[in-house]
């Protein structure tokens, strides 16, 4: 794992600092898979179940199961949108009784540290969105040394450390998405930088190799200028934005933000900076933040899923798995409303492709 030791360190030196200029650092040992450039699908591996086993845990088939949420944080939309998925799922199921908590910033210690406390009190499951996939690994076993039911979803821990991990898209779909509209927005030449949260962040690590690989396979005159670290913080991220801006001056064409809170800032930055038509943003992002910056044109395209979505399917995975109707071997398992979900790369559950808000969709979704 020297990549990602590497990546900490300097993560933990540039705290507000640029990553890289015109490489990426932080990416893990994972290989990537950069999807056809043409839009026909990739090919998919058949893969044997590489998540955990949970050990000695109770009969649960039926019964009413306490869990409890971590994601990265607490007190944003995107993750506001993934309760209200959840709560939905709950009510629907009947048996499930769920709550969400966690650190109010994006910090791997408190998130460890509300894991912990919880698994000390006992819940049934728990569901996280990791903040760093290897940090968390420790705690994440130790639930599920203790019986308990570990999902992931959003943001990964390595797949000895749960049972199932609950994938919004695939990592190399969302590259697609964000690279190929960046390059019909400003150009197959244009220049870019990145604004992520932070080097270790496991999803966030994952699409921008992804889209490193991609952009150098079907987009190889695209040059990419830097990337920067904003810690999940608004204010960090417009400022990052801004930097951005400045230093690179009409070099920049445009601005990927694959964090929630980065896009929003990074579409205010160029607005404030006079750039909007001149400088693309295009990020992951939840809608309503985005439809002041999408009707003014000033941004073109949003790249994402449906969070509610997300955490509802991850409230049925859980059902599933306390049940034992999502086992080793499963192909798909039955989510409500979203149906049939299929099983890939050996223990994760996909909810979907990508989805890009336009100024001709966004008004449709309210989250």
């Amino acid at each position: 794992m020297l990549k990602r030791a590497f990546a900490t360190a300097v993560s933990l030196l540039i705290m507000a600092g640029a990553a890289s200029a015109g490489a990426w650092v932080g990416a893990d040992d994972l290989p990537t898979n950069p999807l056809p450039c043409d839009g026909s699908p990739g090919n998919v591996v058949a893969k044997s179940y590489d998540g955990a086993i949970v050990s000695n845990a109770p009969e649960r088939k039926g019964k009413t199961i306490r869990v409890v949420d971590i994601p990265k944080l607490i007190g944003i939309d995107y993750f506001a949108a993934t309760t209200k998925g959840m709560q939905e799922a709950a009510t629907e199921l009947g048996n499930v009784e769920i709550k969400t908590d966690g650190p109010t910033q994006a910090n791997i210690d408190q998130q460890i540290s509300f894991l912990d406390n919880y698994i000390t009190s006992g819940v049934d499951g728990i569901l996280f969105a990791a903040l760093d996939s290897v940090a968390i690994a420790p705690v994440l076993k130790k639930a599920l040394a203790a019986g308990i039911n570990v999902v992931g979803y959003d943001a990964n821990s390595t797949p000895d450390s749960r049972q199932w991990f609950v994938n919004q898209a695939e990592f190399n779909g969302v590259a697609k998405a964000l690279i190929d509209s960046l390059a019909a927005e400003a150009g197959e030449d244009a220049g870019f930088g990145i604004i992520t949260s932070t080097l270790t962040a496991p999803n966030h690590s994952r699409y921008i190799a992804e889209m490193e690989a991609y952009a150098a396979k079907c987009h190889p005159n695209m040059k990419w200028l830097e990337t920067v670290e904003a810690q999940e913080d608004n204010v960090l991220s417009f400022n990052q934005a801004s930097t951005l801006l400045n230093k690179y001056g009409d070099e920049v064409k445009g601005l990927f933000a694959v964090t929630a809170i980065a896009t929003p800032a990074a579409a205010e930055a160029v607005s404030q900076a006079n750039r909007c038509g001149k400088v693309a943003v295009v990020g992951l992002t939840t809608p309503n933040g985005m439809k002041p910056y999408v009707k003014s044109g000033c941004v073109k395209s949003v790249v994402l899923w449906n969070p509610v979505d997300l955490g509802y399917a991850a409230t049925f995975v859980m059902r599933a798995v306390a049940d034992g109707t999502l086992a080793p071997g499963a192909t798909s398992v039955s989510a409500g409303r979203l149906g049939e979900l299929k099983v890939v790369n050996g223990s994760e559950v996909l909810l979907g492709s990508p989805f890009i808000f336009t100024k001709d969709n966004i008004n449709a979704f309210n989250f």
